[in-house]
Order: C-alpha cells, then structure tokens, then sequence
C-alpha cells in the first residue's frame, strides 16, 4: 500500500484524478516505474534524492516510480531518481517484494478502501 503524502498537490490530486489505470512495469535497479495516464509539472520541492519506499511522479517520463533500494544513478546506498521527481507518497509494507516485479509485468493502480 501507498501512503499518499498529506497535503494535496497538484501533482497528487491529478494521480488520485486518474486512478483506476492500467499500466507496465518498468525496472531500474531497485526502482519499479511505470507510464501514468497524466502530466504534472516539475513541483518546488522537487529532487532526485530519494529514500527507500519513496513514490514520486517523474515529470519528464509521466511515470510513477517506487524506490526500494539503489539505482544506476546512485552515489550512495541511496535511491536516485534519473532527474527530479514529484514525490507522492510512502510505500508501506514490505519492500522486497518489488525484487520480483519484471519490466513488461501487467499493473493495476486502484485506490485501496
């Protein structure tokens, strides 16, 4: 489960706009991405530093990304987004089971009750 970040923003009141969706995973080191169906512009608290279990919006790609461990970008044990992202929200729940998402994997964003 997703925390959403409190406090709305532009860029999570267009996520929670567009869910339900369907989409692909992606894989990037220890990052899980995928295409959303909305954009949504760079945010001023922006950055490309991120911290396991992070959810953030990458403006550039309109994609969601989950960081659970290191990346290619990485200068530390740290996650790294590629550029700076919209961060959305909190992954809550164990971690390591974003290791057996495989890119081209089916994806269904829904809002838990």
């Amino acid at each position: 489960m997703v925390r959403i970040r409190p406090g709305p923003t532009r860029t999570t009141e267009a996520l929670l706009s567009a869910i339900p969706f369907s989409s692909k995973a992606n894989t990037w080191g220890d990052e899980v991405y995928f295409e959303a169906p909305f954009h949504a512009e760079l945010e001023s608290d922006a950055r490309a530093e991120m911290e396991i279990g992070d959810v953030a919006f990458w403006p550039d790609g309109d994609a969601i990304a989950i960081f659970f461990g290191r990346t290619p970008a990485s200068r530390s044990d740290k996650p790294r987004a590629y550029s700076p992202c919209n961060i959305v929200g909190t992954l809550e729940g164990d971690m390591a089971l974003l290791r057996r998402v495989k890119s081209g994997d089916d994806l269904e964003v829904v809002l838990a009750r």
